[in-house]
């Protein structure tokens, strides 16, 4: 009875844990192996050539990688940062009761409900140089209209960017906010605390740990970022707007390298989780100097 009672949280555990094997170990394995071998698309991965480290030495050689690499880390750190103040800032805005706001805040949402395809021709169109809405504004107003996916290409789908995914950051900041406790708040209107120092002492400071793994999430997210791109500048104009995201579908689709493709995700594979690890580590730091700080407030109320 005893046995039966320790592998029965196993057993429940069993389903999932094939699945994850399935999907995504598996797939990830592949990709490894890909990556250590000249391949492509003609060949069955059994037929084709070890060559060991080459792919990745050549990647590092590569300035058209290394120029995608540099886009990538642009736009997401951009991208992320913009979203987070404009996010929070809102989420501070709307976090009361007033007549409306569930509207509004349904509002706020719809951008990331378009799919990803619908809103790059969206805002292709209104990047439109001679017939898109933003130069006809410009030039209603007396100003010369701008180049917007020329030279200002990587600005432009940073900005649709942001249109889309800041109401993510909306919604779990809001959440954070109205879950914050009501005792440390109180405390600190009783000691006097105004609206402003509420906000820079108490509440960012409490809704931190959930703005970290926010922020982590559009981040990982961000260097996956494709439909929008592709269907937006297809990479021009050259690779100024090439991420590598991007860079990997050229390089498996185009240039047939599936070797070089994989090394590449591998890469970028890498950099996300590195770039977990780092995260999670502050938020954990933050979250027990947040657990120490409303601590303190209520012994001293």
């Amino acid at each position: 009875m005893n046995t039966a009672n320790r592998l029965t949280p196993y057993l429940f555990l069993a389903p999932a844990a094939i699945i994850m094997i399935i999907a995504l170990l598996y797939p990830l394995g592949y990709m490894v192996y890909g990556s250590f071998r000249d391949w492509n698309p003609a060949q069955a991965l059994s037929e084709t050539e070890f060559v060991g480290l080459k792919n990745y030495i050549s990647l590092w050689n590569d300035a058209a990688f290394r120029e995608s690499l540099g886009v990538t880390l642009t736009f997401a750190f951009f991208c992320v940062f913009a979203e987070l103040i404009l996010g929070v800032g809102l989420a501070l805005l709307l976090d009361r009761k007033l007549r409306g706001m569930s509207v509004l805040r349904t509002l706020f949402i719809l951008p990331m409900m378009i799919a990803p395809v619908v809103v790059g021709l969206m805002w292709r169109y209104m990047y439109h140089p001679t017939v898109g809405t933003f130069n006809r504004w410009l030039e209603s107003a007396g100003i010369n209209g701008i180049d917007w996916l020329g030279r200002n290409a990587l600005m432009s789908v940073i900005i649709a960017d942001i249109w889309q995914w800041t109401p993510f950051i909306f919604i779990l900041a809001l959440a954070a906010l109205q879950s914050l406790p009501q005792s440390a708040l109180e405390a600190a209107r009783i000691d006097g605390a105004t609206s402003w120092q509420l906000i820079w002492h108490i509440k960012l400071p409490l809704m931190m740990p959930v703005l970290i793994v926010t922020g982590l999430l559009r981040l990982i997210d961000a260097f996956k970022v494709l439909e929008v791109i592709l269907v937006m500048t297809e990479g021009g104009p050259g690779l100024s707007t090439e991420i590598v995201a991007l860079r990997i579908s050229r390089t498996a689709t185009e240039f047939r390298e599936l070797g070089v493709a994989a090394a590449m995700s591998n890469y970028l594979l890498v950099i996300l989780l590195l770039l977990t690890l780092v995260m999670f580590t502050f938020s954990r730091i933050q979250e027990i100097r947040a657990q120490r700080a409303a601590k303190r407030i209520q012994e001293e109320s």
